[in-house]
């Protein structure tokens, strides 16, 4: 085999096992999720570390994000006198994209850098051996109270995120773009349906999978010592981030597709 080739069969191969590693990891947490007690105490700590601590994050990026858009939807619609429909497409983009996109990019850089290293730094301390000589399952103790706490948590913190963002985006019409902003609210209110909402509020639970599993399957598989641990975080960011991108774009056209068929 050519020396030009090996980089790209060791990427194949990393891929295949990352894929692998995961799926097995699903499949033990869905087992373990289902015959063996949840420990509660442990899933509200893990709410509280990446919910209320994740809050401040996601507001501040969705209003600017928010403040953003408006500014360049309305200065590049002011040009063809269409700075009236700037409440309507931030609202639907906010909404359906960049809404629950940022803020799940921003949980990802976050709590899944969080729970790489956390989970890593037991490894190598060898604390995940010693749960396993008590007889617990690290699955059940370790990593599912933060898959469950990211599936409960990042729905919400979307719901706030498009709040903010929208609301960002009526200061900046008011301010910058001249707009009266009973206008934009109700131009925001009257084009918005429950399908722009639903349609990434339903993305976030998929988003929360893809930020939770893979972050503690990097973590888990720590080997090295704690050069392994900085490895397996930056890892546990850049494929969380890109995965969600990429499945965004599916997701948006599965929705897409049912709603045509609705």
């Amino acid at each position: 085999m050519e020396k030009s080739a090996l980089p790209f069969v060791k990427f194949l191969t990393e891929v295949f096992e990352f894929l692998g590693g995961v799926g097995l990891l699903t499949k033990q947490i869905i087992k373990k999720l289902f015959t063996n007690k949840l420990y509660w105490n442990l899933i509200i700590e893990q709410i509280y570390q990446v919910g209320i601590r994740s809050t401040p994050l996601v507001l501040i990026t969705a209003a600017c994000t928010g403040m953003v858009m408006a500014l360049q939807f309305g200065l590049g619609l002011e040009k063809f006198g269409g700075k009236m429909y700037v409440p309507k497409l931030l609202a639907v983009t906010i909404l359906r994209e960049m809404g629950p996109m940022f803020t799940s990019l921003m949980v990802a850089a976050r709590v899944g850098a969080g729970f790489a290293s956390e989970i890593g730094s037991m490894v190598v301390t060898q604390q995940i051996d010693a749960i396993r000589a008590l007889g617990t399952s690290p699955i059940r103790k370790i990593v599912i109270p933060r898959v469950l706490a990211t599936l409960f948590v990042l729905p919400i913190l979307v719901s706030f995120a498009n709040v903010i963002g929208n609301a960002g985006g009526l200061f900046i019409g008011a301010v910058e773009l001249k707009l009266d902003p009973s206008f934009y609210v109700l131009k925001v209110l009257s084009t918005s349906s429950l399908s722009d909402y639903f349609s990434g509020f339903a993305k976030s639970f998929f988003f929360a999978l893809i930020i939770s599993i893979p972050s503690c399957y990097f973590g888990l598989n720590v080997k090295n010592g704690t050069k392994d641990v900085g490895i397996a975080t930056t890892k546990a960011v850049v494929v969380t981030s890109i995965m969600i991108l990429i499945a965004d774009f599916f997701l948006s056209k599965l929705f897409w597709i049912v709603e045509k068929m609705i």
